[in-house]
C-alpha cells in the first residue's frame, strides 16, 4: 500500500522508520507539524529528509491547496502517528482506506491529550493504547484495535509511556497496517456510557494538597512525573516534586517528619511521602538532601504554607 505517516516528535518517527524497515508498504508522503522559531527540526521530519521522502507541514487542513496536494500523493491509507493538529473528514478519507490514529488509552477512557497522566492520577491499574478510525469528535470513532498494559503501583508517567506503552503503540501501527492491508480490518463502535474525557494535565492541575489521602498525592505525583511536575510550596516558591515512594511515617499535612541522606519524609493522610527527587523554583532537579541542606530545611517546616 502506499502510505501517509502522519505524526512528530520520537513516537512519529519510531512508527516512520518501522514502517520503512518492514519493506511491506510505500511511504508516499511524511506529515508533521509547522517547524517551531529557533527549535530543532522535529524528528520526524529530519528522519523523512534524510530518506528523501516528501515531507509536508500544512497548518490549516482545511485548505483547499492542502487537500488538493494530499490528494496528489494518491495513497491508500494515512497512519496518525501522535498528531495534535485537526485533521477534518475531508482530509481523513481522501486516502482509499481512510485514516488510522494512536492514542494513548482505552478508549472510550481517557478521551483528550493527557490520557495517560489522568490514568495514573486517577490511581488506574491498567491502561492501554488505541488504535482506531477517527471521527471529528476528540477521540471519536470505531475502534481497530486496543492493547492493555499494566500500571503498576509505583510507575511514574514516564514508565507508562517510555516503557510500556512506546513500544507497544509502534508494533500495534504496524499490526493495524498489516490489518489493512489484509482487507475487512475492525471497527468496533465505542461505548459511549464508558467515555471519559480529560484536557491537558496543567501545572495548576498538578498542585499538592497535602490534607488529601497519601495514596492520592503519590498517584498525582506519579502521574505528573515527569511532566508537569506536581509541586507544593516551600518559603513561598515553587517546589517540584518528582521520585518518592509511600513511607509509614505520619505526621500533620505536609509536615517534614524526617530529613536523612534517604530523602525527605513529609506526613500526610494516612501515611507518608519519601521525596527523593525535587526542583526548586529557578533550578535544575537535585537530590532532595542536597535541597535540605542548601535550604537549611528542618524537621517541623510544613510544605505548601
Amino acid at each position: 500500500m502506499r502510505l501517509i505517516i502522519m505524526g512528530q516528535q520520537a513516537f512519529g518517527k519510531a512508527c516512520l522508520e518501522e514502517v520503512i524497515s518492514s519493506g511491506k508498504d510505500e511511504v508516499a508522503a511524511v506529515y508533521c507539524a509547522p517547524d517551531k522559531e529557533n527549535k530543532p527540526l522535529d524528528p520526524i521530519k529530519e528522519y523523512a529528509l534524510e530518506q528523501g521522502l516528501p515531507v509536508v507541514q500544512p497548518r490549516n487542513f482545511k485548505d483547499k491547496e492542502v487537500l488538493d496536494e494530499m490528494c496528489s500523493f494518491n495513497a491508500d491509507l494515512c497512519v496518525m502517528a501522535f498528531v495534535t493538529l485537526f485533521v477534518p473528514e475531508a482530509a481523513r478519507e481522501i486516502p482509499k482506506q481512510g485514516s488510522i490514529c494512536f492514542h494513548p488509552s482505552l478508549l472510550p477512557k481517557h478521551r483528550g491529550p493527557s490520557s495517560i497522566n489522568w490514568a495514573i492520577i486517577s490511581g488506574a491499574t491498567k491502561t492501554g493504547l488505541t488504535i482506531f478510525w477517527p471521527s471529528d469528535g476528540l477521540d471519536e470513532g470505531d475502534i481497530l484495535l486496543q492493547k492493555e498494559v499494566d500500571v503498576d503501583k509505583d510507575d511514574t508517567l514516564g514508565i507508562v509511556y517510555f516503557q510500556k506503552i512506546f513500544p507497544l503503540g509502534v508494533d500495534a501501527v504496524l499490526e493495524s497496517i498489516d490489518l489493512v492491508r489484509a482487507g475487512n480490518p475492525p471497527r468496533i463502535k465505542q461505548d459511549e456510557s464508558k467515555s471519559t474525557y480529560e484536557s491537558w494535565c496543567k501545572h495548576e492541575d498538578a498542585k499538592i494538597d497535602w490534607t488529601r489521602p497519601v495514596t492520592e498525592i503519590y498517584n498525582l505525583i506519579r502521574g505528573t512525573n515527569p511532566q508537569p511536575g506536581a509541586w507544593t510550596t516551600h518559603n513561598g516558591e515553587v517546589l517540584k516534586i518528582f521520585d518518592c515512594s509511600m513511607s509509614e511515617v505520619s505526621g500533620t499535612p505536609g509536615e517534614v517528619k524526617e530529613i536523612s541522606e534517604d530523602g525527605i519524609t513529609v506526613g500526610a493522610k494516612g501515611g507518608g511521602l519519601l521525596i527523593q527527587r525535587v526542583r526548586p523554583e529557578n533550578d535544575k532537579k537535585i537530590n532532595s538532601y542536597e535541597f535540605a541542606s542548601k535550604c537549611e530545611l528542618s524537621c517541623g517546616e510544613i510544605f505548601g504554607k
